[in-house]
This record gives C-alpha cells, sequence and structure tokens, in this order.
C-alpha cells in the first residue's frame, strides 16, 4: 500500500525503511507485535479466577499415556 502510495515498484529496489521514513508510517507486524505482549500481560494480571492465567501457566504431566489412552488434556492435570 505504502509503495502504491509513492508510486515506487519493488523493481526500483527501494527498502521498506526508506519507505516508511517517507510516508511516515509503522511497521505493521511491530505495531501487532506489541498489542500481542500488552495483551498477554493484561491477561496474565488478571486475578478474578477466569480461566486464561491458569491456561497460560498450566504445565502437562509428563511421560507417556498407556496403550488406547486419549492423549493428555487439560482436565487430566486435576487443577480445574
Amino acid at each position: 500500500m505504502e509503495r502504491a502510495m509513492l508510486g515506487v515498484s519493488l523493481r526500483d529496489q527501494i527498502r521498506n525503511v526508506e519507505i516508511r521514513r517517507r510516508t511516515r508510517g509503522t511497521d505493521i507486524a511491530q505495531r501487532v507485535a506489541k498489542l500481542k505482549w500488552q495483551w498477554a500481560g493484561h491477561i496474565v494480571r488478571r486475578k478474578d479466577g477466569r480461566w486464561d492465567p491458569k491456561v497460560l501457566e498450566w504445565q502437562p504431566r509428563t511421560g507417556k499415556r498407556s496403550v488406547d489412552r486419549p492423549p493428555k488434556r487439560w482436565t487430566d492435570d486435576g487443577r480445574f
């Protein structure tokens, strides 16, 4: 989109950093990553008993299950 705004094609071999400098835009990948970490921090700090922190901190039991048993489930842990 930014290349189209500036009338620059890939053949011009102008780096994305230079294009963002010209348009004064932000890198969407960096913005999404920042928002993702902000959301994760928000979820971890909640203390109201919802399942999100439990899922983030849950560790599966080690070892294999016996033959013909289903794979490990969250409810097998006993904390839920």
